[in-house]
């Protein structure tokens, strides 16, 4: 069914040029869908210093699968760095290793700003697929799929379809039209905010610190993350309450900052630089959004950050907005492209895993910037990773669902918390064993009824 001609809907408007709507394009094309896509911004494949303001990228298997489906799934895993474990950076300038998974599973450290071109570019090539850039959505009625757009220029473009898709992030024109009719919504700003800095390469061209990892620097209230990139340089990412922000104003009290709680990071990235780089922007701030349902009738849909916007602690915020473009064409397989049923279907199944997702990342946080240093996580991490060679049918850990499979996030939390009831209860059994073995041997021993070894001999 992929490349019949769809019947029922002919001609689609996609609003965002980001991954997910440049996505969404090639798999509609796919379905011999005519696809009108709508970017507010300049092509940013023509431009020589185009630059974004999200994070790297830690690309898992729901992002690789739907990017297999237009072919970019092995340049993505060519060009992307594995990342095979987290490495933890102590205040004392310690080093450990934990990993993601078992021998062999990585996540990715891409680009997404190389990614969008990509995806743009094969949306482009597609023979029924036109992108306007610099054309914003001003207004849209989501009953009529009659959606009117603004020109750089100032000209108006009004433009009738079968369906609105709005993939056009957290801040979505699209979804805000929908929430003028039956619609819940809520968002929520973390009192976190982020700062991106770099750790270049060295002078001989190479990684400054090991490129196959996630280098983490926890300090409980906040942290700071390290992925690698192409050019052998580090992106690196400081999460951080705003108060502290707030309160480094000087190039002085930064470094002092950086010499203090990140010690072995400061000659990485150099006095010089990171007194530029730190206040090239001021801290960003970080949303989550939650909303239901994800479609209005059978004219409008919402992906992506549009429709579940998530703080990015999981590394799940991409993965699982390409992941929906994923489900919705299986569920597009399964109605023979019936809108009807497909978009509400596509609700009652996605709507629970956004949601999902925005909770399992903001326990994430806790995590990454916390409990990775505490030892009962370190001995979980190990239980856990037993529990999987031995009985891996039979018990996964949160991260490698999330991360490694393609299991729905909902179900993640569900079969999680099931792991940790198993688990615990067995911890504490023996627990109980051993304190009573030790007692009933100390009673023993107390009451003469164990003979020395020596004294038989």
């Amino acid at each position: 069914m992929a490349n019949e001609i769809a019947d029922k809907k002919k001609h689609i408007v996609i609003v965002g040029g980001g991954p997910v709507g440049a996505l969404n394009a090639c798999y509609l094309s796919r379905r011999g869908f005519k696809v009108d896509l709508y970017e507010g911004r300049n092509d940013i494949r023509q431009e020589e210093n185009a630059t974004g303001r999200s994070i790297n990228l830690a690309l898992s298997c729901r992002g690789i699968a739907a990017l297999n489906h237009v072919g970019l799934d092995k340049r993505v895993m060519a060009l992307g760095i594995p990342m095979k474990a987290r490495m933890i950076h102590l205040p004392n300038g310690e080093l450990y290793s934990v990993p993601y998974g078992k021998t062999g599973q990585h996540l990715l450290s891409i680009d997404r700003l190389q990614l969008n071109k990509d995806l743009l570019t094969v949306a482009s090539s597609q023979p029924n697929v036109s992108i306007h850039f610099n054309t914003k959505l001003i207004n849209c009625d989501i009953k009529k799929a009659k959606a009117t757009f603004s020109k750089k220029d100032g000209a108006e473009i009004t433009t009738t379809s079968d369906a609105i898709f709005g993939c056009d992030g957290a801040f979505s024109a699209v979804r805000r039209q929908m929430q003028r009719g039956v619609f819940n919504y809520s968002q929520e700003y973390i009192q976190h905010g982020y700062k991106e800095l770099t750790i270049p390469s060295t002078k001989n061209g190479e990684f400054a610190m090991a490129a196959n990892y996630l280098h983490i620097w926890p300090r409980h209230e906040f942290m700071m993350i390290g992925l690698p990139n192409q050019d052998k340089s580090f992106t690196v990412t400081l999460f951080m309450p705003f108060t502290k922000f707030n309160a480094l104003t000087k190039g002085d009290e930064v470094v002092e900052f950086f010499k203090e709680v990140f010690p072995d990071s400061l000659p990485l990235i150099g006095e010089e630089l990171l007194r530029e780089d730190f206040f090239k922007l001021p801290a960003l701030s970080l949303v989550s959004v939650k909303c239901s349902p994800y479609h209005c009738g059978n004219t409008v849909a919402l992906f992506g950050d549009a429709a579940h916007a998530v703080v990015p602690f999981f590394g799940q915020g991409l993965n699982g907005s390409l992941e929906d473009v994923l489900v919705f064409d299986g569920i597009m397989e399964k109605h023979e492209n019936d809108f009807d049923k497909v978009l509400p279907e596509y609700t009652k199944v996605r709507c629970k895993d956004g949601q999902a997702l925005a909770d399992l990342s903001k326990q994430n946080y806790i995590e990454m910037r916390s409990s990775v240093v505490s030892l009962w996580f370190l001995f979980r991490k190990k239980v856990d990773n037993i529990l999987t060679t031995v009985l891996p049918s039979m018990f996964v850990p949160k991260y490698s669902m999330v991360a490694f499979t393609r299991t729905p996030y909902h179900q993640v939390i569900l079969q999680s918390k099931r792991n940790d009831k198993i688990i615990n209860t067995a911890l504490l059994v023996f627990a109980l064993f051993m304190i009573g073995a030790c007692f009933c041997l100390f009673t023993s021993y107390k009451d003469g009824s164990v003979t020395d070894s020596k004294t038989e001999l």
